[in-house]
C-alpha cells in the first residue's frame, strides 16, 4: 500500500495551530549587534568546533536536531491527536540534523515521516537512519505531490541544504524545491532555507519558509527571512569562540536550548 495513504488511514488529518508566543523570551539590546555570518566564516567556525574544541559531527548533529525539534514544538501544535510532519533530508550534515530532528519529534508525540532521496553511505548517517526506523518512522520512496502534502501533512521540515550550499541545486533537488516552493502547508527550514544563497538570500523563485531555525549563529541570508518564526538553536558555543568571531549571541534563558529572535 502506498505509504502516504497508509499514514492517512492511521491518523487523522492534522491542523497546525500557532501557539501564543507573547511570553517567549525576546532579545535585549545585544540583538542590535548580533553577528550574521558569511559562508566562509560559518565554515571556519564549524572547523574550529571540530578541531580546536573537539566536538564530533554526531555530537553537533544531536544538539542541532534537538534544538530544532524543541523550536518546532514551541510554534506548532494541534487541538487533538498527533501531528503529521514530513522531514525532507539532504545528503549532507543538514540532512543529518533533519534525521535527528525527526527522531526527537517522534518522542515529542508528533508523527514524522522522512523523505531522504539520496542517503549518505557513511556509518553516522546509516546509524541515524536505523534509529528512526526502529521508532517506526516511515521513509517515503518519493516526494508527495502538492495535493498529497496538503492532505496528509501539517508541516514540512526542510533539511536539504546547509550553509555549505552553493547554487544552483542539482536537477534531482531542483525538482524537489520546485514542489516545496508551492506547497500550502508551512515549511520550517533548518539553518538555511534550501536553495538560498547563504549570503545574498533567496532567488526569485526560492522557498518562503514560515519558520527558520538558525544554528550556532544566524547566517547573512537570514536577514531576508520574512516568515513568522525565527529561532536560534545551539546553546553550546564556547565563550572563547564567540569572542573571537564577535558573535554577540543573545543569552538563553534558564534551561532553554532554543531562543526566539
Amino acid at each position: 500500500m502506498n505509504v502516504i495513504f497508509s499514514i492517512a488511514k492511521l491518523s487523522k488529518r492534522l491542523i497546525v495551530h500557532h501557539k501564543n508566543l507573547s511570553s517567549s523570551p525576546r532579545l535585549g539590546s545585544s540583538s542590535l549587534t548580533m553577528k550574521y555570518l558569511g559562508q566562509e566564516e560559518a565554515i571556519n567556525i564549524d572547523q574550529e568546533l571540530f578541531h580546536e574544541y573537539r566536538f564530533s559531527v554526531d555530537q553537533l548533529m544531536e544538539l542541532a536536531g534537538l534544538s530544532c525539534a524543541l523550536a518546532i514544538s514551541k510554534c506548532y501544535t494541534v487541538k487533538e491527536g498527533n501531528e503529521s510532519v514530513l522531514v525532507c533530508c539532504g545528503p549532507g550534515n543538514n540532512g543529518g540534523d533533519g534525521l535527528v530532528c525527526a527522531r526527537h519529534l517522534k518522542h515529542f508525540g508528533y508523527c514524522p515521516a522522512i523523505f531522504y532521496p539520496k542517503p549518505t553511505p557513511k556509518p553516522l548517517y546509516e546509524n541515524l537512519t536505523i534509529q528512526c526506523k526502529t521508532l517506526d518512522i516511515p521513509f517515503l520512496d518519493h516526494l508527495p505531490n502538492q495535493e498529497d502534502l496538503k492532505s496528509n501533512y501539517a508541516l514540512v521540515v526542510d533539511a536539504l541544504f546547509g550553509f555549505s550550499f552553493r547554487p544552483p541545486a542539482r536537477q534531482q533537488f531542483a525538482e524537489i524545491l520546485s514542489v516545496l516552493r508551492n506547497v500550502s502547508v508551512p515549511i520550517c527550514s533548518i539553518d538555511i532555507p534550501s536553495g538560498w544563497d547563504v549570503e545574498n538570500g533567496p532567488p526569485e523563485d526560492g522557498l518562503r519558509p514560515d519558520m527558520l531555525i538558525s544554528l550556532t549563529a544566524p547566517k547573512k541570508c537570514a536577514l531576508h527571512f520574512k516568515g513568522n518564526h525565527h529561532y536560534l538553536g545551539g546553546r553550546f558555543v564556547p565563550p572563547q569562540l564567540e569572542s573571537k568571531y564577535e558573535l554577540n549571541l543573545p543569552k538563553y534563558p534558564e534551561n532553554e536550548l532554543c531562543l526566539k529572535l
